[in-house]
């Protein structure tokens, strides 16, 4: 299982000076746009060795922190 430390590590590496609350609203406040998702989607696949399908492109998996910490360690599982 991966941490909410990794992802938030990872979110800051993408867009500099983005530190969120674990539910922190990103994309409906425009903090991610889908440009950051991408590289968002990139990172984690480069960092957790993980595949991240165009059917898991969704804003509800990238919405929040948790929403991504969720997300991967899913990925992680199957």
């Amino acid at each position: 299982m991966y941490t909410m430390e990794q992802i938030l590590k990872i979110l800051g590496e993408v867009k500099p000076g983005l530190a969120p609350a674990p539910d922190e609203e990103l994309v409906k406040t425009g903090q991610l746009d889908s440009v950051d998702i991408m590289a968002l989607v990139m990172a984690l696949s480069e960092e957790f060795d993980l595949e991240v399908t165009p059917l898991d492109l969704k804003e509800e998996n990238f919405h929040t922190a948790q929403a991504i910490l969720d997300l991967v360690n899913r990925l992680a599982e199957e």
